[in-house]
């Protein structure tokens, strides 16, 4: 399908305040809250991904 997109899309709850900050910044910065989320989660499996003990 043309237009499709390459990743789904995921549904998460922020506060307002917290969601127009980043997108702010972000757009200051040249980039979308997407691209500021994914390098944020990177960077949490990157930090805690070897820390999971197989409970889920």
């Amino acid at each position: 399908m043309p237009n499709q997109p390459a990743t789904p899309n995921r549904t998460l709850r922020i506060p307002d305040e917290i969601w127009q900050e980043a997108r702010r910044i972000a757009a200051d910065r040249g980039e979308n809250v997407t691209a500021v989320v994914i390098r944020a989660l990177e960077r949490y499996i990157r930090q805690f991904g070897d820390d999971h003990n197989g409970d889920g």
